[in-house]
């Protein structure tokens, strides 16, 4: 009968344990969402502590709701960054598809279905534009979208009140396609008791949408790879005039999205709205980890980044305290990740190397 010999095993020398110990937990802090992560846990603290309304089911429910309009477009804004692009439109262009729709179905008297369809056709078409142009002339994406800022700005209040004359929009709760559209862009429902917006739904599909893109397919590859080097993307056969341009077109058509929330939310519009928004997104990718030079990041840390928004601008009226200091802790909360998201970034080559 023979015995099989067994060797006791060996462990591992304790410098090798702690090396493989701190290697994991570079790896976790060297992700782009850990910086506002923590942050959305202290600042989520704080507030609780010293916001006694923010404690009920109904005021996260209305954060959530806050940080769903700002989230909604950053997802694109995040993505289009981590490209290496900007879009100083995007803020501008969610008042313009919803005048779109609301004008011309008005003054046409014709289904809102076919205002939204022409709606969103005009978003591509602007986001197409914004893309080829920054592509076929190499002009910075920053002063291309600059000046498509200004003309759409212009266009709105422009035409509005030339069209309606005024630079609000009439009342479309009458007429045919109101009541499905509503119900796609605004509806509200109650879970446990609480009114929560459709469009936090919205946000979390979009933001699962965007993260599977990123990390499961060949397009996310592409995306990252653009915004690294795009002279290096295009030696080994990445298309990036078509995912730059395709990254312009996914903020218009987000923005375009945004734009039926807020009719379909209000039933009319003030063309002047929309304004300083686009800054709110960008702040939103950056405090959510994404480098303002590209090539990194991902959309849970811009949904991250939304939801500290939303957090901070309600629940500074839930603690009492003047809302003009919001805009201090912006800049503030934008300063701080510029840094943070320096730093992580610097472990992260670190990790590559070692």
């Amino acid at each position: 009968m023979s015995h099989t010999s067994q060797k006791p095993a060996v462990a591992a020398p304790p410098e090798e344990s702690n090396r493989i110990q701190q290697s994991a937990f570079n790896r976790i802090l060297a992700r782009p969402e850990i910086g506002a992560l923590v942050a959305a846990i202290v600042i989520c603290i704080f507030f609780l502590i010293v916001a006694p309304p923010f404690r009920s089911a109904d005021s996260l429910a209305t954060v959530l709701y806050q940080s769903s309009t700002i989230g909604i477009v950053a997802v694109g804004v995040g993505l289009l960054m981590i490209g290496g692009e900007f879009d100083l439109s995007a803020g501008v262009i969610v008042t313009s598809a919803g005048l779109v729709n609301a004008i011309f179905c008005y003054e046409y008297g014709i289904n809102l279905w076919v205002g939204a369809a022409l709606s969103l056709a005009f978003s591509l078409a602007v986001g197409f534009l914004n893309g080829y142009l920054v592509m076929k002339t190499g002009i910075a994406s920053f002063l291309i979208t600059l000046g498509s800022f200004f003309i759409l700005i212009g266009v709105n209040l422009g035409l509005t009140k030339l069209i309606t004359g005024s630079v609000t929009t009439a009342n479309i709760n009458r007429m045919d396609g109101y009541a499905q559209l509503h119900w796609i862009f605004a509806k509200s429902f109650d879970i446990g008791g609480t009114r929560l917006s459709i469009t936090v739904v919205w946000w979390f599909l979009f933001v699962a949408l965007a993260t599977w893109v990123l990390s499961r397919t060949k397009v996310g590859n592409w995306i990252y790879a653009v915004g690294g080097n795009s002279a290096s993307a295009r030696a080994v056969g990445v298309p990036v005039v078509k995912v730059k341009v395709g990254l312009f077109m996914t903020v218009s058509a987000l923005g375009w999205f945004m734009g039926m929330h807020t009719l379909y939310r209000f039933n009319t519009l003030q063309s002047g709205n929309g304004v300083g928004n686009e800054f709110l997104y960008i702040i939103a990718a950056v405090v959510g980890g994404t480098l303002l030079t590209g090539g990194y990041g991902n959309a849970i840390g811009v949904a991250i980044g939304s939801f500290i928004f939303g957090m901070t601008n309600l629940c500074i009226v839930y603690a009492g305290w003047d809302p003009n200091w919001f805009r201090a802790f912006l800049g503030v909360m934008l300063l701080l990740a510029v840094f943070v998201n320096l730093y992580v970034k610097k472990l992260s080559t670190l990790r590559k190397v070692g």
